[in-house]
């Protein structure tokens, strides 16, 4: 049962060798993806840098026709908000007639349009974004990269299985050792000590690429022919600063950070938002708030923390993937045990070319 495992452990290392370390190294750089944009493109990301806290925003209905009126070929159909003196509102348009997906960034606190419509994979974070979850593949990408999620889920699972016995060595290291036997020591050594996060991580992007193409499916499973927007779904009378001020009276302690707004037949208005909570892993889109998109009337609303147990673990899953649930220490533990593959797929295949060499000497002799 052992040797079996020891082989399917190694053969699907092998062939999983090349998605695991582009999954690896890009999913450990998007872990501070928000830093990397700050210091790549301040101008687009950085607001108001020497604000001070009595810094109010520009009223949410001016801040979007300042879009619409600018770019009256595109149609809003989401906004993020921020409200923290430091990073810009980005707001999400779709191209009139057409399903082209674009994001503007604009200072929540001046008006000011800080960039012009860049598609979604424009900015070489959200190249990388892209790249780690569907392979630049899109739909067919995800199911690849659900697959290749699969796959190290069970490598790590095998690992802890096979190098169970290393618990009780886990540091010790035969430097002086013959070199396979050194590898073996260290690849042992990284996979015991990053197995656990390894295994939850790899399990939380399963998770949500599977939960994407369900969502694909079901969305496409009656075969209509998809609308283009061609105009705003929602009335001209909305006032979306009244509804976003409405929703700090609809759940307690609710601070909106995403709008999502109608660009499609039958969607109504929808604010998600974060609220006071003891529980560390729920996130900043956890709960929500939506209104009817022709009158405004609140139509429901969802207080993550009157959920149960699926709905806060289906939400617990963004933090738990990308590790920013205790601040930047969580988040640099998340981003070394990323890369923890790349070592074990080094380790692997010159342990492997160690132990295929011999055969291959007496094959020659």
């Amino acid at each position: 049962m052992r040797k079996s495992l020891f082989k399917w452990h190694s053969y699907l290392a092998l062939v999983a060798m090349l998605p695991v370390l582009i999954v690896s190294i890009t999913g450990s750089l998007l872990v501070f993806k928000v830093e990397i944009d700050s210091l790549l493109r301040p101008h687009h990301m950085v607001v108001n840098e020497q604000g001070t806290t009595s810094s109010r925003r520009v009223n949410l209905d001016t801040l979007m026709r300042n879009i619409t009126h600018k770019h009256p070929q595109y149609a809003l159909a989401g906004w993020e908000l921020f409200d923290d003196n430091n990073r810009s509102d980005t707001a999400y348009v779709i191209e009139l007639n057409t399903e082209n997906w674009f994001k503007i960034y604009i200072d929540q606190y001046s008006g000011e349009i800080l960039s012009e419509p860049a598609d979604m994979e424009h900015y070489i974070t959200d190249w990388l974004l892209e790249l780690h979850y569907a392979f630049l593949m899109h739909f067919n990408g995800t199911v690849v990269g659900a697959i290749v999620g699969l796959l190290m889920l069970f490598l790590g699972i095998s690992g802890i299985i096979l190098y169970r016995g290393f618990w009780r060595k886990i540091f010790t290291l035969r430097w002086h050792a013959a070199s396979r036997i050194m590898f073996s020591d260290l690849h042992k050594l990284i996979g015991i000590i990053a197995s656990p996060i390894f295994i939850l991580i790899s399990f939380t992007g399963v998770y949500w690429n599977v939960a994407i193409i369900l969502h694909e499916v079901m969305e496409h499973s009656d075969e209509q022919e998809h609308v283009y927007i061609t105009q705003a779904y929602h009335s001209p009378s909305i006032s979306f600063e009244q509804l976003k001020q409405n929703t700090e009276q609809a759940i307690p302690s609710f601070q909106g950070t995403y709008l999502a707004i109608p660009n499609e037949p039958g969607m109504h208005i929808t604010f998600y938002g974060e609220v006071d909570t003891a529980n560390p892993l729920i996130s900043q889109y956890a709960s929500m708030v939506t209104y009817d998109k022709d009158s405004g009337e609140l139509l429901s609303k969802y207080d993550i923390r009157n959920a149960g147990f699926f709905a806060k673990f289906d939400d617990s899953t963004r933090k738990l993937h990308f590790g920013y649930f205790a601040g930047i220490w969580s988040k640099i533990v998340w981003c070394i045990i990323g890369l923890a593959p790349v070592i074990l797929c080094v380790t692997g295949l010159i342990m492997y070319w160690l132990r295929k060499s011999p055969k291959r000497q007496r094959r020659a002799r």
